[in-house]
């Protein structure tokens, strides 16, 4: 059939079917479907959908609950606008309609493609990202998550040893990342308990150092771990101790593949961001590497035209603050609704600009004598910084120390 009434689409996805819902600009549903998640149904959606005139220059609005899948793959081919409902903003527009508090997967499908009809101008469609962004962003996240993963099994090792082998926490405390370097893991598996550890000989210490990678510095090191593992500590009767060296070394076999797939994970990104377009912008920002700016464009996407201008994407980072008043009552307070992943890269980013440039460090300095804790700080160096981006991304220009913090650096001369 022709477009001559606009067509809205609605989807409720499910992990082995869907329910599909049409409808035009009155209400009136127009088809409903029952697909399966296979190549079979995606093909009966889009023939269902170009039955009702979705072509490449006129494609119908899809409605959905996620944003990622293989269904989502194929929706999002060609110029169709694909949104992203909220569940709990669906839910909410399904209590318009009834007080009954009914639901079924058909009646979503249908509340999802009224969404569409009647409030599309307040949501917002999927950001047309380019392929290398978006593979960029699956493994930015999945490095994020590695490390979050990593830092979980480390504190869960940490609360272990402090049970029944405090000589190896101090024996590793002079290290960066302690529990997480291989000199460490090595170790542990050479003398899961203490009473192992004490036994060991000065040879055995070296030769697990330089299975673990060290090149230098060895025989101080060896010397340090024998004195630490043959000092006087408390211990639990040797059954027990056992047992639990039996569970560290559980544990310990989990946090050597989440150290392994960290790693991995780093070095592909390594190789893949650099080959984008905007990495010599994002690069140019103090405090950015390969690794913290891969994540900013993993959750900003490439897409230039996804924010209206900066104010947008500080409200999307959780940097700017908001503003609550009613009546004669007004507080301005951090957001609590932004993107987690994006406002945690920039603490770390605005953290590592203060070493990096002078202007950064001075505007921190100066938020701190108003009266900021650091936190708030931090949130508006970020806020400041991540604006600049927006506009050298807009722009395609590189960051300027003179022009991002002209007042700072006229002071300093």
């Amino acid at each position: 059939m022709g477009r001559e009434t606009l067509i809205y689409c609605g989807i409720d996805w499910a992990e082995r079917t869907h329910d599909v819902a049409l409808v035009d600009d009155t209400g009136q549903l127009l088809a409903k479907r029952h697909i399966t998640d296979d190549a079979a149904g995606y093909k009966l959606l889009l023939e269902l959908l170009s039955e009702y005139g979705d072509s490449e220059e006129n494609p119908i609005p899809v409605a959905i609950e996620t944003c990622r899948g293989l269904l989502v793959a194929i929706l999002r081919t060609g110029k169709r606008k694909v949104f992203a409902i909220n569940p709990m903003a669906a839910a909410r527009y399904r209590d318009r309609h009834s007080v009954s508090r009914k639901k079924s997967d058909a009646g979503d499908a249908l509340v999802l493609a009224n969404i569409l009809r009647t409030d599309m101008h307040a949501h917002r469609p999927l950001p047309d990202d380019s392929d290398l962004g978006r593979a960029i962003a699956v493994l930015a996240r999945a490095q994020q998550d590695s490390l979050w993963n990593r830092q979980q099994l480390a504190n869960q090792l940490r609360s272990l040893l402090r049970e029944y082998y405090p000589a190896a926490l101090e024996a590793f405390a002079t290290w960066a990342n302690g529990l997480c370097r291989p000199e460490a893991r090595e170790l542990l598996k050479a003398a899961p308990t203490p009473a192992r550890a004490a036994r060991l000989t000065r040879t055995q210490l070296q030769a697990a150092l330089k299975r673990a990678g060290r090149k230098r510095g060895i025989e101080a090191e060896a010397e340090r771990l024998r004195d630490v593992f043959r000092a006087d500590w408390a211990h639990q009767p040797p059954l027990v101790e056992e047992a639990l060296g039996k569970q560290m070394l559980a544990l310990l076999i989990q946090l050597e593949a989440a150290c392994t797939a960290a790693d991995q994970l780093a070095e592909a990104v390594e190789e893949a961001f650099p080959q984008h377009p905007d990495a010599e912008i994002m690069l140019s920002f103090p405090g950015l590497g390969i690794q913290l700016a891969a994540r900013i464009l993993a959750e900003i996407g490439d897409d230039r035209t996804r924010f209206a201008d900066a104010r947008g994407l500080k409200a999307y980072a959780g940097s700017s603050p908001i503003t609550r008043a009613s009546g004669k009552k007004s507080s301005i307070t951090r957001r609590w609704v932004k993107n987690d992943r994006l406002n945690h890269t920039g603490y770390l980013w605005a953290f590592a600009s203060l070493r990096a440039s002078a202007g950064a460090n001075a505007h921190y300095r100066r938020r701190r004598e108003v009266g900021d804790w650091h936190a708030a700080a931090q949130r508006n160096l970020f806020n400041r910084m991540i604006g600049q981006l927006f506009h050298c991304l807009q722009h395609r220009k590189l960051f300027e120390e003179h022009t991002a913090f002209p007042i700072t650096i006229t002071a300093a001369a």
